[in-house]
């Protein structure tokens, strides 16, 4: 087990990439819901790590154990290497900014379809990682049936490539973190009572034609939101505290019925026509061992 965070400081880690359905805008009113006392940390649907960074940077992570994990192989490829090696990460992703241009996108989002894609280092392929994320339509990661990323080039005048003070402050947050490729039933067996775990899975779609993004080659539909259900019952069921968010919709509140519903506001932002934009309401849902 990796050792618990000892000297906490104050500088304010964020993000270092884009996600859909990133928490950025509702971490006001997500905090004020989430546990003020806790053991340990779990966040199994990494994703963009808002959450993470915020509780990181208001110090409410400080001597704790923290885990987060996901199930994508690109992604947390990347937050290794933004842990363990950001000024080459940096210096990296200098030299695709100096590149970039249109076809060099494709070319770089052409390189997982070739049979030479597993043998680029983790550092090539976290370059291209955050590189495609910088880039792309609204950093909408996106993957067809066979995995390959299929987003197409955003219109950004100046895309930020190579932040460096944000991928430098992530890394400092990121030092004694364990991160985990895995699927997330998988951290039943680490949690213990009192520790906190948010869970923020690819959202149930609001409607029929609405799930058009897949998080990665695997949707999560009904089966995938019934075996999180299970894994949040068996969390409650040790005393653990728990925080899911979710799609404001009949499914999951029917689903969720017997634990704390509340409803939060979040802005879209992943819609072509600006006419689809705007607010709409998501739930947290809570355990009941507050």
């Amino acid at each position: 087990m990796t050792a618990p965070i000892k000297n906490f400081s104050s500088f304010k880690s964020k993000p270092f990439i884009k996600w859909v359905g990133g928490k950025r805008g509702l971490l006001s009113q997500l905090l004020e819901k989430f546990p003020q006392e806790f053991n340990n940390y779990h966040e199994p649907f990494l994703g963009g790590g808002a959450v993470f960074f915020e509780l990181y940077s208001l110090g409410k992570l400080e001597n704790k154990n923290i885990f987060l994990s996901d199930i994508n192989t690109e992604l947390i490829n990347t937050y290794n290497v933004v842990k363990k090696s950001p000024l080459e990460l940096i210096e990296k992703l200098e030299e695709y900014r100096i590149k970039h241009s249109k076809e060099f996108y494709y070319s770089i989002r052409e390189l997982d379809r070739k049979k030479g894609f597993k043998d680029l280092s983790n550092l090539e392929r976290a370059t291209r990682f955050i590189y495609l994320n910088k880039t792309c339509f609204n950093g909408l990661y996106r993957v067809n049936k066979k995995g390959y990323f299929n987003t197409p080039i955003g219109s950004y005048k100046n895309p930020n490539i190579a932040d460096s003070e944000t991928l430098i402050n992530a890394s400092k947050a990121l030092e004694n973190v364990t991160i985990l490729h895995q699927p997330f039933q998988s951290i039943l067996e680490n949690t213990n009572e009192n520790d906190f775990v948010y869970f923020d899975p690819p959202y149930y779609p609001l409607t029929t034609t609405a799930n058009f993004t897949s998080y990665d080659s695997n949707c999560f539909l009904e089966e995938e939101q019934f075996s999180l259900f299970e894994l949040f019952e068996k969390l409650h069921d040790k005393k653990v505290k728990v925080a899911h968010s979710n799609s404001d919709t009949d499914f999951i509140k029917n689903l969720y019925q017997n634990y704390d519903i509340n409803i939060v506001s979040a802005n879209r932002f992943i819609n072509s026509k600006s006419s689809g934009r705007g607010k709409i309401n998501e739930v947290l849902i809570r355990s009941k061992v507050w």
